[in-house]
């Protein structure tokens, strides 16, 4: 039998850590090792814990679940996580969307997609429902551009010009949420070769997840 996925669930809701603890730590292959009520007892715990994926709530007291990622990602980058989330406050999207984090989910997602996600992550690839991106992006479209804008579009414009045509293609499906499977049969590809496109595009960009290619791809067309 293979090592079980160790979890963290950080969230200030004591009902909600409970129920996610008993819901995930019954299922095969993954076992819930600490928990954490605030983003500053997540500094503490889940580097202790020798998590390999962490369940990250946004809004909680004392520190948010935002920085405690950032922190968290800055000195364990090897460490997943992925971020739960209402989508009801814009600007905690957008300082998701580049925080690097592995996942992306709504707190109403069920219990089977909430498990798929985990091993997905763990098992070093983003979970981003369609869904999902299409409401991330939404969000970046919706914001004020502010300061900046001009210098991010040149940069996005210079990092995506690095990409053959196809990855190009590639990248503009994963901007508009497509799955990989989406993606090939729009573009009239088998599924291992867009996953092969894929990862060039992440090395070439230098990015993380779906969701970090998708903010260049809409940068570059500001």
């Amino acid at each position: 039998m293979s090592t079980p996925i160790s979890l963290a669930v950080v969230d200030d809701d004591p009902m909600v850590r409970a129920a996610l603890g008993m819901m995930l730590g019954g299922s095969s292959g993954i076992s819930v090792v600490a928990e954490a009520e605030n983003g500053e007892e997540a500094l503490r715990v889940v580097p202790a814990s020798g998590a390999d994926v962490v369940l990250m709530d946004i809004r909680m007291p004392v520190r948010d679940g935002l920085s405690a990622t950032e922190e968290l990602l800055r000195s364990h980058p090897d460490l997943k996580i992925i971020v739960l989330t209402t989508f009801d406050t814009d600007d905690m999207v957008l300082r998701a969307l580049r925080t690097g984090a592995a996942g992306f989910l709504l707190k109403d997602t069920k219990p089977a997609r909430l498990v798929e996600a985990i091993r997905t992550v763990a098992a070093g690839e983003p979970m981003l429902s369609p869904s999902v991106t299409a409401q991330l992006i939404a969000a970046v479209t919706r914001d004020d551009p502010g300061p900046g804008t001009d210098d991010r579009a040149r940069a996005a414009r210079e990092a995506l010009a690095g990409l053959t045509e196809r990855e190009r293609d590639v990248a503009d499906g994963v901007a508009r949420g497509l799955s990989n499977a989406e993606v090939a049969a729009e573009l009239f590809m088998g599924v291992p070769t867009v996953k092969t496109h894929v990862g060039r595009i992440f090395a070439k960009l230098g990015v993380e997840n779906r969701v970090q290619v998708a903010i260049l791809v809409h940068d570059a067309q500001a």
